[in-house]
């Protein structure tokens, strides 16, 4: 009878039982309910109540708080005179070197209150800068945040002699690894594109002594949470933290308790909590009167900024309003970082009145003198009503809220404010309602649109377009269709067809390719004529006997090759 090997089964328990008394056996996979326990007690953990606010404490300067003087004086010179509520009852517990929660609603002057202590922090304890080793890190949602962080950040951290950075996608990265190799103090970042760095081997995480998450509440709407603790799992786990949100749900309990240590909590307003100085209107309106009614609140003289649900309804009502004489740009997740750069800056300035966006403009984009917000489509949560309306009525300033709702959405709406904590003013409007003037006011001279310049054609990377003297099997056809000349990638069947008298590029028997009677840069013009150059059987044409020096492929002139210019011919092609 033959005999087996014995089966790796076999081989663990024979281990097993010469394993010394007392030797706990190996435990390879945990048991699951075991970790589910453990979820559920981190979980039900309480968190820390906040700290009661100080009257006192409302009323101290910056420097009272003890903010260093270079900081101070760089407040000072952007009007910065005196701290908001958040920044004053937070700033002396970070300052100190605790970990610190935040909750305040949006607007609330979040950004300095964790700008400040890291700079600061980080002053305290100079060192020299490390390529590709940052020693704060901020994470935040967006790339408009990012920007907007940065903007708050970068001038005290110069005031003190450091620098920063900002890491997004959306653009290269060329830009931001040269920033980081050549060594960063502060790095302002969203998770993707800073764990794409880490994973090519451009920064490193574990010199950083402060990690800010803010905007943590976003973050877990947009999915990011994983890839937060993972980033946050890279730093040192005895650095300081702090993290800023306008709610502790969907998550971000969790990361408060584990990776926070005992933190001081401060809250200065409720999770849930409209704007005193907003003023909340709905419209009602009907299917047919909406386009009138949103042209009408858009057409004022002020800035104003329209939210639809869809980045191609945004995009159709920025074009519809352009078109009518109102200035409008938009902004959605589609467009590339250039352009949302670009359109925010116009808006900002006031090259535009009116900016119609998703709800990636809900957070993180601080425009002054925001007096209107519209929700053209009403939000599908209170939360995130509560964000848009947030873009208006900032650090104490008034503000319109006005939300377009048609017969259908009625119900939707009602409880969508009651959720939020407000008591809206409702009007049934039509077009030339005068509550359309009382708030808007007079309307702004129309305004032509611009002309949208022609698109011209791409040409692959590398290659030159056709245009350019050069023949590619790459160039569009549209290209080949301006310049009359035939594809360089026709076959010797088509290009022998070219050089028969009588005949043109496309085989046909006489007259001239579809084009040809054009230049080659398209302007209308006939092409030159030109000669036959005799020449004797076999011989070869060279660029320079096809034709004159400085005159353009004509549609009679074949390519170099049926693979295009400076391709191998195949084998047993036949020339002519």
């Amino acid at each position: 009878m033959p005999t087996y090997p014995p089966s790796p089964g076999a081989k663990r328990r024979a281990r097993s039982k010469t394993r010394p008394t007392g030797e706990p056996a190996l435990q390879r996979h945990p048991d699951p309910r075991q970790k589910l326990a453990a979820k559920a007690a981190e979980k039900h953990e309480p968190l820390p109540e906040p700290r009661p606010i100080s009257p006192a404490l409302l009323t101290k300067s910056f420097a009272d708080l003890g903010v260093p003087a270079p900081i101070v004086e760089s407040l000072r010179l952007d009007g910065i005179l005196k701290p908001f509520p958040i920044q004053a009852v937070t700033l002396r517990d970070a300052l100190s070197g605790r970990d610190v929660l935040g909750r305040g609603r949006t607007g609330s002057g979040k950004t300095l209150a964790f700008a400040i202590p890291t700079v600061a922090a980080l002053a305290a304890h100079p060192q020299p800068r490390i390529a590709m080793k940052p020693r704060a890190l901020v994470l935040v949602p967006t790339r408009e945040l990012a920007t907007q962080v940065t903007e708050v950040l970068d001038p005290i951290a110069r005031a003190m002699g450091m620098r920063s950075t900002t890491i997004f996608g959306g653009v290269g990265q060329g830009n931001q690894v040269k920033a980081l190799k050549a060594g960063v103090d502060i790095v302002v970042a969203c998770p993707g594109r800073l764990e794409d760095l880490i994973q090519q081997g451009f920064c490193r995480l574990d010199q950083v002594a402060i990690t800010v998450l803010d905007e943590a509440d976003h973050m877990a709407d947009l999915g990011f949470l994983p890839a937060v603790r993972r980033l946050m799992d890279a730093t040192p786990t005895r650095s300081q933290r702090m993290l800023f949100s306008a709610t502790l749900d969907r998550g971000v309990d969790v990361l408060v308790r584990r990776y926070l240590s005992d933190p001081v909590v401060h809250a200065v307003d409720p999770e849930v909590a409209p704007v005193s100085t907003m003023t909340h209107h709905v419209f009602a309106v009907s299917a047919a009167d909406k386009a009138n009614v949103v042209q009408s609140l858009a057409g004022g003289l002020n800035r104003s900024l329209l939210f639809m649900r869809t980045k191609h309804g945004a995009k159709k009502l920025a074009k519809q309003l352009s078109s009518s004489g109102i200035p409008a740009v938009e902004l959605h997740g589609n467009l590339s970082q250039n352009a949302r750069t670009r359109n925010l800056q116009e808006f900002s300035e006031g090259t535009v009145r009116v900016l119609v966006a998703t709800d990636i403009a809900a957070r993180g984009i601080h425009v002054d003198d925001l007096a209107l917000v519209v929700h053209v489509d009403p939000p599908a949560e209170h939360k995130a009503y509560l964000h848009r309306s947030g873009r208006t009525a900032r650090a104490g300033a008034e503000g319109v809220v006005v939300t377009i709702m048609t017969p259908d959405q009625a119900s939707a709406t009602r409880l969508l404010t009651k959720e939020a904590g407000i008591k809206p003013t409702i009007t049934q409007v039509a077009p030339g309602h005068e509550l359309i003037h009382e708030l808007v006011g007079d309307p702004a001279p129309f305004s032509a649109p611009k002309p949208v310049a022609a698109t011209q054609p791409q040409a692959q990377s590398g290659r030159r377009p056709q245009g350019s003297g050069s023949s590619t099997g790459s160039s569009t056809a549209s290209s080949n269709e301006r310049s009359g000349s035939a594809p360089s990638g026709r076959s010797s069947r088509s290009a022998k067809s070219a050089g028969r008298p009588g005949g043109n590029a496309n085989g046909r028997p006489g007259g001239s390719a579809p084009g040809a009677g054009k230049s080659s840069r398209g302007q209308g013009s006939p092409a030159p004529a030109r000669a036959e150059v005799p020449r004797a059987p076999g011989a070869s044409r060279s660029a320079g006997a096809s034709r004159a020096a400085g005159e353009p492929r004509s549609a009679s002139t074949p390519s170099r090759s049926g693979a295009g210019f400076g391709g191998n011919r195949s084998r047993g092609q036949r020339t002519r």
